[in-house]
């Protein structure tokens, strides 16, 4: 009885003073924490290399677009919006973005057409605005829309509206669930521009 009571005293001595295990169990807690900050810092910056990819490529469809005549307008499809929309879909092919097989068909709204596309797991919402206008001062920023802003008796300046609303894929979600918590992210990454029209 003495030996074994002399046997469990040295064991818990030893266990005591070996933190070789305290190294794994740091490492387990520190894991899933680990993995949420690399996977928001590839995650993040991913969605913000999209927003500007997509700001660029609104901006370079709202001038082609703006520098075009107007005096096709009255047709279903004006030659404008066309080459607005050819921009846009020609700098996502030249850059590897699925462009989920959008087409360029529809008819407009008050100067306005959209062209939506989902398939799979890929969305694409196109808005050329050609008779975007808002008020000279105080005018606030364009919604993906491309919703034209009352002038409040104001003068009016008349321009090109293009929005593009993108799906983005986000993961840092289901990473942040290995904390233990839910997080929501917006399914859509958007960009708008605006440029006056020259015709």
């Amino acid at each position: 009885m003495k030996h074994l009571w002399q046997l469990g005293k040295r064991v818990l001595r030893i266990v005591r003073h070996d933190n070789r295990a305290a190294q794994i169990v740091e490492f387990a807690v520190s894991l899933p924490l680990l993995v949420v900050f690399v996977v928001g810092i590839f995650d993040f910056s991913g969605a913000y290399t999209l927003k500007q990819k997509l700001t660029n490529i609104a901006a370079a469809a709202a001038r082609t677009a703006a520098d075009d005549t107007s005096t096709d307008l009255q047709s279903t499809l004006p030659m404008s919006v066309v080459d607005g929309f050819d921009v846009i879909t020609n700098f996502m092919r030249t850059n590897n973005m699925d462009n989920c097989g959008i087409t360029a068909s529809g008819s407009p709204t008050i100067l306005t057409w959209t062209f939506t596309k989902t398939s799979g797991g890929c969305s694409l919402t196109i808005v050329i605005n050609r008779g975007y206008y808002y008020p000279v001062t105080g005018s606030a920023l364009p919604g993906v829309t491309c919703t034209s802003q009352a002038p409040a008796g104001q003068l009016a300046v008349i321009g090109t509206c293009v929005s593009i609303q993108y799906r983005y894929p986000w993961k840092f979600g289901q990473a942040a669930s290995l904390l233990g918590r839910a997080i929501t992210l917006p399914n859509q990454i958007s960009a708008v521009a605006v440029v006056v029209n020259d015709n």
